[in-house]
């Protein structure tokens, strides 16, 4: 896999995609006007079949689970502020949720 299928970016917005050893990890991240940088993660467990975990980065609690990965996405553009059609997805997460 190439970091081009690995990074997206939309605007503010960047999206990164990284396995690790038991996860599938898709995370967020923006610049807001306060300087702070809110982020948000969508986990998988590494076979791709669960239920997909949003939390607020990609260690922290999990906040809701989603059968969906468009339902997933609608909760990281609550978290972050933005419409979900405004999150990019790298090519290699855009399988997540199926």
């Amino acid at each position: 896999m190439t970091d081009d299928e690995r990074t997206a970016t939309n605007d503010a917005i960047t999206a990164t995609y990284r396995e690790t050893e038991t996860e599938r990890l898709l995370e967020f991240s923006t610049d807001d006007a306060t300087g702070g940088q809110p982020t948000a993660a969508v986990a998988q467990n590494r076979e791709g079949y669960a239920m997909l975990k949003v939390r607020p980065t990609a260690d922290g609690d999990e906040l809701e689970r989603y059968y969906g990965f468009e339902m997933a996405l609608d909760h990281v553009g609550e978290l972050l502020g933005v419409s979900p059609r405004a999150l990019p997805v790298p090519d290699a997460a855009a399988d997540m949720g199926m």
